[in-house]
């Protein structure tokens, strides 16, 4: 089986360069191919000689991924089904807003989070995503010249796969790859704050100047990028977090919250908190309260997001009164609140209901 270039960074592709007797800056030029050109294959990097392409093409291959089947819905919103190398299928969900695209990406197929309201978590854990699984979702779809905006809210927990996550925002945002401002990139978690087993990010550096030592997820996209965060939060009550996101017992909202209010997001980024509402379950005015001393003194704002109801889930969605109730109350207290525009819903690919099938 080949080797796969896509999702490597110019130093590794010289090491690749040197590996079959070419000189070192064709690394730089197989990156300009893969990540400005977006070649599909390494017979159209037509500035390598044929020969160089022949001596590539006998261990390595691109490695991009096309997606397999598109569904539109009503209001534009396409959703796009992928293969993975874990023999399932994961989805991608482009959103059109004006002149904006947003590209709604998966980082796992399948998710470990076991969230009661959610497809993608019922359906259990599959595996991690390679970077070249997550950045062919960006240079497939049909929109791909065209995304504005990215987040990581598709399939799976992104800070669970942080190694390919941090490896493709480094492709998304360097000046050899997308170069993308990380403005345009938000990244949605439920809050994982440790990992069973330190990774080692040799692509970073810590303040002694040695390999990162990731710990802490959370920590390490906050320390290593400067894209934006947003907060699966969901109820702010322990127990009853506890209820609907069986991970707060591993991740506690307050280690997210004690994490976040270490950094600064008074400038450039921001920290936000997404609020799914459920009919009778979180959507009180004592839910609300709870909400203001929880995160008392930090720089954030508010998503609520109306509950998409899933096949055999008791949950149902709060009425649209009760929900701008809510937000007015928040945003009486001080925090900006908005209720977020339901979308794909027809085509299950709103919120929640990304499962990776056909």
């Amino acid at each position: 089986m080949k080797k796969i270039l896509l999702g490597l960074n110019p130093q590794e592709l010289k090491a690749v360069a040197l590996s079959v007797g070419l000189p070192g800056f064709t690394g730089n030029q197989i990156a300009d191919w893969l990540y400005k050109k977006r070649v599909t294959s390494i017979e159209q990097m037509t500035n390598l000689s044929k020969v160089a392409r022949e001596k590539l093409s006998a261990e390595w291959e691109v490695g991009r991924l096309e997606y397999s089947l598109v569904q539109e819905s009503v209001d534009g919103t396409k959703k796009y089904l992928f293969p993975c190398h874990t023999g399932t299928a994961i989805e991608a969900v482009m959103i059109p807003d004006g002149e904006r695209k947003t590209l709604c990406v998966s980082s796992q197929a399948g998710c470990k989070m076991g969230c009661k309201f959610c497809m993608t978590g019922r359906q259990g854990f599959s595996g991690n995503l390679l970077a070249s699984e997550i950045i062919s979702q960006y240079l497939s779809v049909d929109e791909a010249a065209e995304l504005t905006n990215t987040v990581f809210m598709g399939m799976g927990e992104p800070l669970d796969n942080i190694e390919a996550v941090l490896r493709t925002i480094e492709i998304l945002t360097a000046p050899w790859g997308f170069g993308w401002s990380p403005k345009r990139i938000t990244l949605s978690s439920i809050g994982v704050t440790k990992l069973a087993t330190p990774v080692i990010l040799n692509d970073y550096v810590d303040g002694n100047n040695n390999p990162y030592k990731c710990v802490n997820p959370l920590e390490a996209f906050l320390d290593l990028t400067k894209c934006h965060l947003a907060i699966s939060l969901h109820n702010p009550v322990s127990g009853e977090r506890l209820e609907l996101m069986p991970m707060q017992k591993a991740f506690p909202i307050e280690e997210t919250l004690r994490v976040i209010k270490r950094y600064d997001f008074t400038g450039q980024r921001r920290v936000s908190f997404e609020y799914t509402m459920f009919a009778g379950v979180n959507d009180s005015k004592k839910h609300a309260d709870a909400i203001v001393r929880l995160l008392k003194g930090l720089e954030c704002r508010i998503n609520l997001i109306r509950f998409h109801a899933i096949p055999d889930s008791p949950l149902m969605p709060s009425a649209m009164p009760v929900i701008e109730a809510f937000r007015d109350r928040l945003n009486a207290s001080g925090i900006t609140t908005t209720i977020r525009a339901s979308r794909g819903e027809d085509i299950f690919a709103a919120c929640g209901m990304l499962a990776g099938k056909k």
